[in-house]
């Protein structure tokens, strides 16, 4: 085993958590990597200087961390996902390294005002949505925990777009996140590995052996590191976020530079940047389900020929690398990992087949996030097979072995074996990468108890018949540290004021919470935290929309990527027929409401941006008309990121999480809302089901259709037009959306839409619309008694406990990856 420091030389000390020689390290960044005079420092100049001293202090424990994993030879984690949605990391980096305090004297020794400076720090755009953000929390927990894990995705220079809303619409522009550097990562030259596309391949026979295949790529390209040290609660353990950025071999070429074909001779480079340039690019288009695919082989073999040379380099050979290494995908994203290892095993390190597929499904584990088919990637063998002619002839060659041994199994019937094979031969031949990834790993992994049952009983039906031991579920989990106590300061001292400290530790220890729940005294403390997190949450509306809401209203909150079985269309329907009865009946006692949206549309995803523009064209005609006296607003808040969510879900009352059942794996904006104390209103979808369970049917507002009941009228032709002929509040509130009531500079901008539900209906929006309309007048009844409001609000924060990351995280290291 190498050693991981020379014993010769001293190490240096870690730096003080001291208030003064904070102080004092940042004033020396300031001056000597800032390069900056306190009296000419902008507030970015600052902040620059802050998160380098706290960086140094991150190292410190990051180095102590990778030499006992090294001393210990312990095995280590890699989670592979092409999204990390990690948010500032400076708040982050300061609270689990306990200086909070430290920092606050610190800089006010330096006259620097901290809220302002962390306010500049950039969202890093490494994700979308709940499968990065996910993969942030995990992260997170992995080193709070204690398992020593990297984490491998891209170091997108754009990643997801930036929102913005012009007359109504989503534009995409580029997220510069950037522009300015990275202040946290270091870049690791000497991590550099060839990536490579396209050729041919070469087969050597020798006398008597077996024939080596060697693949000849037409396409090389280099995968250079960035290593970004993410910090556990109370800096237990510093593991690593390691991104690849892509650079071409040959920069420029300078004959045709010199021959004067200028753009001509930057052609390798522009090829390599582009592939790390933006986190999904639309892929309505061959070049962009292309560019799509490269970038994740990309990732993934950088990924996998780092972890074996790090593998190599601390225990010599690849013999026991399932007892060392645990490789996780996240998603089906990087299921080609599965074929890649496959590859460099054999191609590489001289394994013969069974083998490397023996060691290749012990070492690998797959998550599923979703449930719908079309996200189970799959992708044209041509296309394949042109960018990875070696890639294609193990796919095939595992197949055989695979359908082979399925044949001979009792029961296996023409159908079962086509659905399990890794080529889709219905049409266009196609690679089914939910298949590699299923039949590559030995575990298996749902995100919540729902939807791990019915993976079981749709898309992994045949597979599971096969091995019945390899489906296991791990409900989901949030940090408490992000979602808690970073983002909600002000509950997280009350309840440290009633409970102790206890919970910062163990998030299920907030279960002593709910003796206070009827404490008048204590809801009136509760109560208080939520009004000045929604006037925080009114300010920033009023700073960036120059909307005014009233803070006294509901704030009733559906922030998450805009997508049809997500529902923001039923939220928005509900409203336009709220608005309706609020106009028709001026003399009932309506609640005050706010209706709140957030996220981002897939570029090429037109019901999905088509839906946003229908919220914003909503609002207009809602917020400006006097009739409605200020009863009812809608919002829709442009580039939903993680720093808005922190400000959003602390200010919640109500909680939309509304999918159609069956459809959400899970959801974690669920489980952060309702910590923060918020009402969930909800179908009995994805963790909803548990969430329920733990928190009490009484403290959620659960409306609709189960998963069953849904798949039940599907199969039994569903009729929504007779549904929406007899609920009257329904029907009209579709056709003033259809006719253009909303839309009067395009009167036919929603009647394909709307004509939607009244033929197909798929998403069950007319279904679940007059129990939804119900649920919604429910929790007005609820809200008009303020007690029984904040008892059940109390009793969400109290019984949340369960859904850490932390617990989640500990599930996967026992039972999947062998690391606790």
């Amino acid at each position: 085993m190498n050693k991981v420091t020379n014993p010769d030389l001293p190490l240096p000390t870690p730096r003080s958590h001291d208030a003064d020689e904070l102080a004092a390290s940042i004033l020396e960044k300031l001056i000597y990597q800032v390069g900056k005079d306190t009296i000419v420092a902008k507030p970015h100049d600052w902040l620059r200087a802050v998160i380098l001293a706290i960086r140094d202090r991150v190292t410190d424990k990051w180095m102590e961390s990778t030499r006992k994993t090294y001393e210990a030879g312990s095995k280590r984690v890699y989670y592979l996902s092409l999204e990390f949605l990690i948010g500032r990391l400076l708040r982050d980096a300061i609270s689990n390294l306990e200086m909070i305090d430290a920092i606050n004297k610190a800089l006010a020794k330096l006259d620097v005002d901290l809220v302002e400076i962390a306010g500049l720090e950039p969202d890093a755009a490494l994700g979308n949505g709940g499968l990065g953000r996910l993969a942030a929390c995990f992260m997170e927990s992995m080193a709070t925990v204690d398992v020593p894990a990297y984490g491998y995705g891209i170091r997108y220079v754009n990643g997801l777009f930036r929102q913005e809303i012009a007359d109504g619409w989503q534009v995409e522009l580029p997220e510069n996140w950037l522009a300015h550097g990275n202040p946290w990562e270091f870049h690791r030259r000497e991590s550099t590995y060839e990536i490579n596309f396209g050729g041919k391949v070469d087969i050597i026979e020798e006398g008597g052996k077996e024939p080596r295949y060697v693949w000849k790529p037409a396409e090389r390209m280099m995968a250079e590191a960035y290593d970004t040290p993410v910090v556990g609660w109370r800096a237990k353990r510093v593991n690593t976020l390691r991104l690849w950025s892509a650079d071409a071999i040959d920069p420029i070429l300078l004959d045709k530079f010199n021959a004067g074909d200028h753009i001509g001779a930057l052609q390798e480079s522009t090829k390599a940047e582009t592939l790390t340039r933006v986190l999904y690019p639309a892929d309505a288009n061959p070049a962009g389900q292309e560019l799509r695919l490269r970038q994740e082989y990309f990732f993934s073999s950088a990924s996998l020929q780092d972890i074996l040379r790090r593998h190599k380099q601390q225990f010599g050979d690849l013999s026991n690398l399932p007892e060392k290494v645990a490789i996780h995908l996240n998603d089906t994203h990087p299921a080609i990992a599965v074929i890649e290892m496959m590859r460099l095993l054999i191609d590489i390190h001289d394994i013969a087949f069974d083998e490397a597929w023996d060691m290749t499904v012990k070492t690998f584990a797959y998550t599923n996030h979703t449930l719908l088919p079309e996200a189970l990637e799959t992708w044209p063998v041509p296309l394949f097979e042109r960018l990875f002619p070696r890639h294609m002839q193990l796919i095939y060659q595992i197949n055989a072995k695979i359908l082979l041994e399925a044949r001979k199994q009792k029961g296996a019937t023409d159908e079962a074996i086509r659905q399990i094979s890794l080529i889709d031969e219905g049409g266009e031949r196609r690679v089914r990468m939910g298949n590699i990834a299923f039949l590559g790993s030995h575990s298996i992994n749902g995100v919540s108890a729902l939807h791990t049952e019915l993976m079981k009983e749709t898309v992994f039906y045949n597979l599971h018949r096969i091995h019945p031991d390899r489906i296991n579920n791990k409900t989901n989990g949030i940090t408490p540290r992000r979602w808690l106590k970073e983002c909600n300061p002000g509950l997280t001292r009350l309840i440290r004021d009633v409970i102790g400290d206890e919970f910062l530790d163990d998030t299920e220890k907030l279960k002593a919470l709910d003796a206070f729940a009827e404490d008048s005294s204590f809801q009136e403390r509760f109560d208080a935290v939520k009004r000045e997190n929604k006037a925080r949450l009114s300010n920033l509306i009023g700073e960036r929309l120059g909307t005014r809401i009233d803070p006294s209203a509901i704030f009733d909150i559906q922030i998450k990527r805009i997508h049809e079985y997500k529902r923001q269309l039923l939220n928005i329907i509900e409203a336009v027929a709220l608005y309706d009865q609020i106009r028709s009946h001026p003399e009932m006692d309506w609640v005050p409401r706010v209706k709140l949206f957030a996220g981002k549309a897939a570029p090429s995803y037109h019901n999905a941006k088509l839906i946003i523009k229908l919220a914003n064209d909503v609002a207009r005609v809602i917020n400006s008309d006097p009739a409605v006296r200020g009863l009812l607003k809608i919002v829709f808040i442009p580039n939903y990121n993680v720093s808005t969510a922190e400000v959003m879900i602390p200010a919640a009352d109500l909680s939309e999480q509304i999918s159609t059942a069956g459809m959400e794996a899970s959801g974690t904006g669920n489980m952060k809302f309702a910590i923060n104390g918020a009402l969930t209103i909800g179908t009995l979808d994805g963790a909803n089901v548990e969430m329920r369970d733990w928190i009490g049917a009484e403290n959620m507002v659960i409306f609709g259709m189960t998963a069953e009941e849904v798949e039940a009228a599907r199969a039994d032709g569903y009729n929504p037009r007779e549904l929406i002929e007899g609920s009257k509040e329904l029907s009209q509130a579709l056709s003033a959306i259809s006719s253009g009531v909303f839309s009067h500079d395009d009167p036919g901008r929603y009647a394909d839409l709307i004509g939607g539900i009244y033929d197909h209906d798929w998403f069950m929006v007319a279904a679940d619309f007059d129990a939804y309309a119900a649920a919604q007048r429910q929790v007005d009844a609820i809200w008009n008694d303020r007690t029984a409001w904040n008892v059940k609000a109390i009793r969400n924060t109290a019984r949340m406990g369960w859904f850490s990351s932390d617990r989640a995280i500990r599930e996967y290291a026992r039972d999947i990856w062998g690391a606790l």
